[in-house]
């Protein structure tokens, strides 16, 4: 009869210990951090922690996988960004009664850099979902702009 409680006692006390030990270490607290900014789209300050926490034990599995998704998540959002300061660009230059064939030739140059960019995007399974979407919105963009303007 001890014997069936022995093993479940000892294995929550191992993972109690674990547990303790994940918490106090300050690699694994400061994973926690970055895993923190991570989730509130703070990419820069995630990889920032991440990299401290792996400095101090580069054996931490989390903060290492911490900033490889930062640093992922980071390179969308300066495309995201640049594309959008493009678009409104785009947008102004649209607004005016004519086109100019510099202008067209702007619209050509900034949709090729935007859609060369993306090709050079590498989304993996734990990319934010969200900004893995909204990037591949705006790729699309490019390209139909792309072909209106070659025509």
């Amino acid at each position: 009869m001890n014997n069936k409680f022995l093993f479940p006692g000892l294995a929550a006390l191992f993972l109690a210990i674990m547990g303790i030990y994940f918490l106090v270490n300050p690699s694994y607290e400061k994973s926690i951090e970055a895993q923190y900014y991570y989730k509130i789209g703070d990419y820069e300050e995630a990889y920032k922690v991440a990299n401290e926490a792996f400095s101090i034990d580069v054996y931490n599995r989390m903060a290492s996988t911490i900033m490889a998704q930062s640093k992922t998540s980071i390179k969308y959002k300066k495309y995201i960004d640049q594309a959008k300061q493009y678009m409104t660009e785009i947008n102004q230059i649209a607004a005016k009664d004519t086109i100019s064939d510099a202008d067209r030739a702007r619209i050509k140059l900034m949709s090729e850099i935007m859609v060369d960019s993306y090709k050079k995007l590498a989304p993996s399974v734990i990319t934010d979902n969200k900004l893995v979407r909204e990037a591949a919105k705006y790729y699309s963009d490019f390209e139909k702009l792309l072909e209106k303007v070659n025509k």
